[in-house]
């Protein structure tokens, strides 16, 4: 018996680790930590895909499911009507090298029995445009006017260098918003070491090829993130999809210059942002508003950018949203004064410290008290009775401050940010009391899940745990 096991034993790691004898995969891996998951991709854009699909499996399956049930639920349309679109005007318009990321992704679902195709993944990676943009373009087609208010406002960012920072150096940092059924998945610490273009490290939803919400560094010396333009209005079918263009601009932009011409070219108006750049080469940092129409670009080297989904351009309100500047009731504008006010209040102390303070901050800048609303820097619409209006939130809407980053300089030079899973204010979402409470949202089970704060966590490029 003694013999008999030894030799079941011995025979064991062969026999689990037969997939990995794969050579795609020999040079990838994956680790979770305080919510996270940390992936190392590298090789040809088929070899990065099939780690993918393969490492990350599950999520991405479960993360379709999610995403299945979330877009039919808000927008009426099935999975079969996203992937008609991802065929139809998007996967002709993908670069050669990410059809060949994303086939590598369905490759390495297959092999652990998840079968998908490229259009699921190309939905998946679109989905925020696709719904938010693309959906209610259609029905402006028939009803003029009603597209209107549909683009989320998701995310509070800045970056800053100069005279507001600690070093004189650049220090951006982000939150994401989003929805709590997929935001509790925007987990993934991605490492892609690709043989063409830049070293990217960034977060990402499993199956993307991006970041999306968005947040990274490549080795150009780029450092990049976003807030969405709230309720901005247009979209373009014959154009590129805005995450092709993102992963581009992540891969290959070395300055803000190349950042925005990648960016802007071929844009499809989907997922319209305010982007914020910063170069470590040259201390530059911009704030780049990317409408269909027209494209604003703001550069210093001694200031501070700061995004709360409000647009700035006047030529972009007036053509391409229905946002109201001067609404003090509005979750972007609030959030912007209280940025004005908390950047002065930090200036020539930002790093990586104060940054993350400033990222999990929850004061209201007109009523000077601290709120989980949709009214603060790191906002919660679950516990606001008013919801968030502007992008269609009811009340009590499980959706909010979902996670965070953070990046100096020095640091980016070292392929290093810090990361926070949950809410950075510290506060916890737990589901039973939530459903008990507001049982409206239980159509959301059972993907709805506990989200509790994590500890702030240093990610470096190359971790291996």
């Amino acid at each position: 018996m003694t013999s008999r096991l030894l030799y079941l034993l011995l025979l064991t790691p062969i026999f689990v680790g037969c997939h990995r004898t794969d050579p795609r995969l020999a040079k990838a891996y994956r680790f979770n930590k305080n919510g996270w998951i940390y992936v190392h991709l590298e090789g040809t854009p088929g070899d990065i895909g099939y780690q993918h699909g393969y490492l990350l499996a599950d999520e991405i399956d479960t993360n379709l499911k999610v995403t299945d049930k979330f877009m039919a639920h808000d927008s009426g349309k099935d999975w079969a009507f996203y992937r008609d679109a991802a065929k139809s005007f998007l996967w002709p318009r993908v670069d050669a090298e990410y059809k060949e990321e994303i086939q590598g992704i369905v490759e390495g679902l297959k092999a652990k029995g998840k079968n998908y195709d490229v259009y699921d993944i190309v939905a998946l990676n679109a989905n925020i445009e696709l719904e938010s943009y693309y959906v209610p373009s259609l029905a402006n087609r028939t009803k003029p006017g009603s597209d209107l208010n549909k683009a989320p406002g998701n995310c509070s960012a800045f970056v800053a260098t100069g005279s507001y920072t600690t070093d004189g150096k650049i220090v951006i940092g982000h939150n994401n918003w989003t929805s709590y059924i997929q935001g509790e998945r925007w987990n993934v610490v991605a490492d892609i070491v690709p043989e063409k273009g830049n070293h990217i490290f960034m977060d990402m939803m499993p199956g993307f090829i991006h970041s999306g919400d968005d947040f990274a560094i490549n080795s150009g010396g780029l450092v990049i993130t976003e807030t969405t333009i709230t309720q901005f209005n247009g979209f373009d079918t014959g154009a590129v999809a805005e995450f092709v263009r993102a992963r581009k601009a992540e891969q290959y932009a070395n300055t803000v210059d190349d950042f925005v011409k990648i960016m802007s070219t071929g844009n499809n108006g989907g997922y319209a942002n305010d982007w914020l750049v910063g170069d470590i080469n040259n201390n530059e940092i911009a704030r780049v508003e990317l409408g269909l129409k027209h494209v604003q670009v703001w550069r210093t080297k001694d200031g501070v950018y700061v995004g709360s989904n409000f647009a700035s351009d006047s030529a972009v309100i007036k053509d391409e949203t229905n946002f109201n500047p001067n609404d003090t009731t509005n979750s972007p504008n609030t959030r912007k004064k209280r940025w004005e006010a908390i950047t002065a209040e930090y200036k020539g102390k930002i790093n990586d410290s104060t940054g993350r303070v400033m990222e999990g901050d929850n004061l209201n800048a007109y009523t000077h008290s601290a709120e989980a609303t949709r009214c603060v820097i790191a906002g919660s619409v679950d516990t606001d009775p008013k919801g968030c209006p502007e992008w269609n939130w009811a009340p009590y809407y499980p959706g909010g401050t979902v996670q965070a980053k953070i990046t100096t300089a020095d640091m980016a030079k070292k392929f290093q940010f810090w990361a926070h899973m949950g809410n950075p204010s510290g506060k916890d979402f737990l589901v039973d009391p939530f459903l008990k409470a507001h049982p409206e949202y239980s159509w959301e089970k059972p993907y709805l899940v506990d989200m509790k704060a994590q500890p702030w966590t240093l990610f470096t490029a190359g971790d291996t745990q």
